[in-house]
């Protein structure tokens, strides 16, 4: 680095409050006064155009240090808000839009106020005027620890953990965890290959046989569990399940407030996933088979003991027929001609006196997860056809299943194109691209020789 000459130093003491950035500037400039660079060789050190080099050399020369610093010092910035804007803003943001972001607030005002500021200086305004709270000054909201349950089976929290659990030996697919909340027990796995109601009724189903029937369910807010906005009345298959069993279904409000559940779900991507590793298990079938010796593992090492030695699972009810009770049930009336109509399908009933006197009335729908339909009225079964409709209906997914609606989708389509992609063709068409590929091939053969 140059050394500052005396000139320099005296022009400093005179002038007074120079920045580090023009004291280099002017130390390259007496270097290209004194013809020790040339003016492109300062000009790519200063980052400037020769041309500033040669007005700077100028300036240096008849001013010394004092040439050197900015002229705009000390002035009003080309940016500044003009008198009274920044008042106004705040104003008008207090009265009209005080529980708006700055960016929302700030379109506002140039949309309805003619108002023209950027969203930061609008930011900085409403922090001053304490309308707005950065983000760094957020508070993170507290969640207090909750006391375990006392009775086993009081309360079983359950989520679905979606991760390569067989790694590169098979597909991605989900994992349904049931713990207990008294004791940290796992008291059941089902691997699934999407979170569904389909898949959440078989699981609780093989709870219920092998436990029996807990007092409540803790699970998230998922589709699953609890109906959209829209229609918040109105009981998702699940629950309209559990309401029949006579179980409680509690949704969380926060992942948090199910946090033993969360916490498991970390440990077995590590340990299950290893552990299947070392089994060879590589398939959905067998490791539903296999899980049950990792979970009593598990179990005898982690579980602690609860307060209560109350168990205060309860066996099935005598009407409590869970094939019946775990399957989707929808409701249709029946129509003039005794069909009813269910997405894509229409049901045909029997021709019947009994069922001539029904019409207008609800039919239960059945569908089970093997495919299977069944029609009750007033718990009754009745015989029908099926009448495929041309125009299928949407597919309704939620945020945890539509990353399997879509590869089920990319399947077909391939599938499809695979199966049809020569069966419009004519003859003369698929002969004629064969010579073609056949010519070109050998042309390229022959280039490369």
């Amino acid at each position: 680095m140059l050394s500052i000459p005396n000139s320099l130093e005296s022009s400093v003491k005179r002038t007074g409050g120079i920045t580090m950035q023009e004291l280099e500037r002017a130390k390259v400039i007496e270097a290209y006064a004194q013809g020790e660079i040339k003016s492109a060789v300062a000009a790519l050190r200063l980052g400037i155009t020769t041309r500033q080099v040669r007005r700077l050399h100028e300036r240096f020369a008849e001013a010394g240090l004092e040439g050197i610093i900015s002229r705009r010092r000390g002035k009003p910035s080309n940016n500044q808000l003009s008198s009274g804007t920044a008042q106004k803003a705040v104003q008008i943001v207090r009265e009209h839009y005080s529980d708006f972001g700055p960016t929302l607030a700030c379109e506002k005002l140039a949309q309805r106020h003619d108002l023209i500021l950027s969203k930061e200086k609008l930011r900085q305004l409403m922090i001053e005027a304490g309308l707005w709270t950065p983000r760094d000054a957020r508070q993170a909201p507290l969640h207090q620890p909750r006391e375990r349950r006392a009775c086993v089976g009081e309360l079983v929290q359950l989520d679905g953990s979606r991760h390569p659990w067989f790694e590169q030996r098979g597909a991605e697919c989900v994992l349904l965890v049931y713990v207990d909340d008294a004791t940290g027990r796992i008291l059941h796995l089902h691997f699934a290959q999407t979170e569904s109601t389909f898949s959440y009724f078989q699981a609780t189903r093989e709870y219920i046989e092998r436990h029996g029937k807990p007092l409540a369910f803790y699970a998230d807010r998922a589709a699953v569990f609890r109906s959209a906005a829209a229609n918040r009345r109105a009981p998702t298959q699940f629950q309209r399940a559990l309401d029949e069993l006579a179980i409680t279904l509690i949704c969380a409000n926060s992942p948090q407030a199910k946090g033993r559940v969360e916490r498991l779900n970390r440990t077995l991507q590590d340990r299950l996933v290893k552990e299947l590793r070392m089994a060879g298990i590589s398939s959905i079938e067998a490791a539903n088979k296999w899980c049950g010796q990792f979970v009593e593992t598990y179990n005898r090492q982690f579980a602690r003991a609860p307060r209560s030695q109350l168990d205060v699972h309860t066996p099935l009810r005598a009407g409590d027929d869970l094939e019946r009770i775990l399957a989707l049930r929808e409701t249709r009336k029946l129509s003039m001609k005794l069909t009813v109509q269910h997405g894509a399908r229409q049901y045909l009933l029997e021709d019947q006196p009994e069922l001539r006197a029904l019409v207008g009335q609800p039919v239960a729908i059945h569908t089970y997860a093997d495919g299977r339909v069944e029609l009750r009225v007033d718990g009754k079964r009745y015989q029908h056809a099926t009448l495929e409709s041309p125009h299928a209906g949407p597919i309704e997914v939620d945020s945890k299943s539509i990353h399997y609606a879509v590869d089920q989708l990319g399947a077909a389509g391939k599938k499809r194109r695979n199966n049809n992609h020569r069966k419009n063709r004519p003859a003369a068409v698929n002969a004629k691209g064969v010579r073609a590929a056949k010519t070109a091939s050998a042309q390229k053969q022959a280039r490369s020789r």
